[in-house]
């Protein structure tokens, strides 16, 4: 095909100069009816091709013009059979996966440490989670990939699952043998599901890890925004074989997308599709290179560890993307929140996320060596001025066990609740969630028993300052709760 072609993004051009009179939404009229300020500052460029699904421009909902063609662009280039544009993000697009596989009371097979949007799609279809526990770095404190043999175990275990679902690669860049589940789970006549969220270069460089639609998964929900030069929160869902019926996916996505869809975003899909088509492998060699000269450097500076290949071995850590550079931080004697606001604070450098030990800076093709040398002035001087440490506390793994889930999330969602200090609250069935973010990963989920460790690991991570998020009281003081019934004497 041919990746020159831009058919979306032509096709807006070519009405913005055809300069039509507007009697339609967005009621801005190419800036006209907006605040000066505003309009100023965006362009008119922009304002000018911010358009709806008037006949011209095809519609996101029922593609059968230039966004069709855009989209079996974006499949040859991404080495999927179908590929649809996703603007509600990846989370959208990982919903989209779910849903169209499952259905109320159906069973899916899912790390412990998916985005909250999975578990979104699981309360809205009234599935039911069968979890597995990713592998724990004990060295960094961090979750990596789900081993092959308890992908088996769960498979046997529940062979009446409608779905697996894989992390590649995970938030850290760390990858599992993605090839090899996918074979397994298809020897079981299941189809395979993967948050590829942050893989949208592994398409278009051999020394990145294998994609999904390369290792044969089903679907790939792929942010390229992310990485891949659209704009945020445009993705794509990538899809592949017979497994799933792309007129139920093309159905699903379109209950959840809004009907207002912004040209836009799916503009930047059309062009970032073709850049990475023509020169993605060229872009990932500049990144992955400029990567590894950070990971180099970083790894001098006192006291500080970037993981790379020595990593690898193990059947969760199989492979790994080295333009996620995750800074180890412990033996500064501070936290990776610390070391994230003192980036901020000292350096005006804001970095991907932090946890009780590192921080983690994506390296993409937007960096230069500028960017890269001024990060690693900051690194050298936080180094220096914790080089005088008393004492370096031990990484300290206090992941609570998976707890018990007593109603299905919908059911434990929707269901008459109570509100109780969280403190308080062992031995309840929550009713909301309760998440580190970023990532966005469940800490609790609806209808899982609270239990006293997993109200002490909670109220380190906020009393440390990390993010966590999801109940409705946003201090995490109370939590919301099932009621109980009482008892009849």
């Amino acid at each position: 095909m041919d990746h020159n072609r831009t058919p979306l993004f032509t096709a807006l051009l070519a009405h913005a100069e055809r300069n039509p009179i507007q009697f339609h939404i967005p009621g801005h009229k190419k800036g006209v009816g907006m605040d000066p300020e505003f309009r100023s500052f965006i362009g008119d460029n922009a304002l000018s091709i911010d358009l709806i699904n008037i006949a011209p421009l095809d519609d996101l909902h029922q593609p059968m013009g230039v966004i069709e063609e855009a989209q079996r662009l974006a499949a040859d280039a991404y080495g999927a059979d179908h590929t649809f544009f996703s603007v509600q993000g990846t989370s959208g697009a990982i919903m989209t996966m779910i849903m169209t596989v499952c259905s109320e009371g159906d069973k899916i097979i899912v790390p412990r440490n998916v985005h909250k949007s999975v578990l979104a799609a699981i309360i809205f279809v009234g599935a039911k989670p069968v979890f597995i526990q990713p592998a724990r770095d004990k060295n960094l404190g961090i979750d990596h990939g789900i081993p092959t043999r308890s992908v088996r175990r769960a498979l046997e275990k529940h062979p009446d699952a409608k779905a697996v679902l894989v992390i590649n690669p995970t938030y850290y860049g760390v990858c599992t043998n993605l090839k090899e589940i996918v074979d397994l789970v298809h020897s079981f006549n299941m189809p395979v599901l993967v948050d590829e969220a942050h893989g949208v270069l592994i398409h278009f460089h051999d020394k990145l890890p294998m994609s999904a639609m390369e290792a044969g998964a089903d679907m790939a929900a792929t942010s390229v925004h992310k990485l891949g030069g659209s704009m945020t929160q445009s993705s794509v869902l990538n899809v592949k074989g017979t497994r799933v019926n792309p007129k139920r996916i093309q159905t699903i996505i379109s209950m959840l997308t809004t009907t207002s869809t912004s040209y836009i975003l799916l503009a930047s899909l059309d062009t970032a599709r073709r850049h990475l088509a023509l020169n993605g492998r060229e872009m990932a060699e500049r990144t992955i290179e400029l990567a590894q000269y950070t990971r180099r450097q970083i790894n001098e500076i006192p006291n500080l560890y970037c993981f790379g290949e020595e990593i690898l071995g193990e059947e969760a850590t199989f492979n790994y993307d080295p333009t996620k550079i995750c800074v180890h931080v412990r033996k500064l004697g501070i936290t990776g929140f610390e070391a994230e606001n003192w980036l901020r604070d000292h350096y005006n450098i804001e970095v991907e996320m932090s946890d009780m030990y590192n921080i983690l800076c994506l390296i993409t093709p937007g960096d230069t060596p500028d960017n890269i040398e001024t990060l690693l002035q900051a690194l050298r001087e936080l180094s220096h001025i914790n080089d005088d440490v008393v004492e370096v506390k031990e990484v300290v793994i206090k992941v609570p066990a998976i707890p018990q889930l007593t109603l299905t999330p919908r059911d434990a969602f929707y269901g008459e609740t109570e509100i109780l200090p969280f403190k308080d609250s062992a031995d309840r069935i929550i009713a909301e969630f309760i998440y580190v973010y970023p990532p966005g990963i469940p800490i609790l989920l609806p209808g899982e028993v609270i239990t006293q460790e997993l109200i002490d690991y909670i109220v380190e991570h906020v009393e440390v300052g990390l993010p966590v998020k999801g109940p409705e009281d946003r201090s995490v003081k109370n939590v919301k709760v099932i009621v109980e019934t009482q008892a009849i004497f």
